[in-house]
């Protein structure tokens, strides 16, 4: 059976756009004006993954994944039409898997979502969604005092969980992969982005910024990404 993917947005063109867009990849797609009808409806019978808008009346994306997680611990992306950090904070606090900002690429939505269904797959050790091949769980990475369990989507610095959003955590896994390697914003892009999806070099930019904030809170004197400016970035050998 194809994946079940839940949108819920009051923007109709945007309801309408991106259903028609999964559709056509495979998924089946249900949707919501707002977020108290998903609430219902997801209590009672949850999608593989939602797409959730931050900003809603009546009950906004935040109070609809805090009551969802009370039930179940379905995947769930935001989409935010701003930068805000401490939206962030608190969304992946409460359990969210990923962010887009609006507005945003239809083909980088879909290749989010294959990626969080695919490592979804792998945590719970059932067959991927349809249209994807199953690969064993990649191994689990060891740089220093650096822990990643790709299978599990889990990251470590001395001992202290630090959470990552998809993106964050497969450009930090291309870094450590091969510590002391430089890796252009090119190959990072290719490495967080798949299915030929552009972005901008600020976006990686960014990204890094944010992964150094979430180490920085948990060490205040991480310094493991390196950059080299107009090459790119590394990981430091620990």
């Amino acid at each position: 059976m194809s994946a079940s993917i839940a949108l819920v947005d009051d923007d109709r063109n945007i309801l309408t756009s991106v259903s028609i867009a999964l559709q056509a990849e495979g998924f089946g797609v249900r949707v919501y004006p707002d977020g108290e009808a998903a609430l219902k409806a997801l209590t009672e019978q949850p999608a593989d993954l939602a797409v959730l808008d931050v900003k809603m009346p009546r009950m906004d994306g935040m109070e609809l994944l805090r009551r969802l997680r009370e039930k179940n611990a379905m995947p769930v992306i935001f989409l935010t039409s701003k930068d805000d950090e401490l939206d962030e904070a608190l969304g992946l606090a409460m359990g969210a898997d990923d962010y887009i900002a609006k507005p945003f690429s239809q083909r980088l939505l879909i290749a989010r979502i294959r990626a969080i269904l695919r490592r979804t797959a792998n945590r719970d050790g059932v067959a991927p969604p349809d249209g994807e091949s199953e690969t064993p769980p990649a191994e689990r990475i060891v740089r220093g005092r650096l822990e990643m369990d790709p299978a599990r989507h889990r990251v470590q610095w001395r001992g202290r969980d630090v959470t990552l959003t998809v993106t964050e955590f497969l450009i930090l896994e291309a870094l450590a992969q091969r510590p002391g390697f430089v890796k252009s914003r090119d190959q990072l892009m290719d490495a967080a982005y798949q299915d030929d999806v552009y972005v901008d070099d600020r976006t990686i930019d960014s990204h890094i910024k944010r992964l150094r904030r979430k180490f920085r809170a948990v060490d205040p004197e991480f310094k493991a990404i390196e950059t080299l400016y107009g090459v790119g970035y590394r990981f430091g050998e620990e």
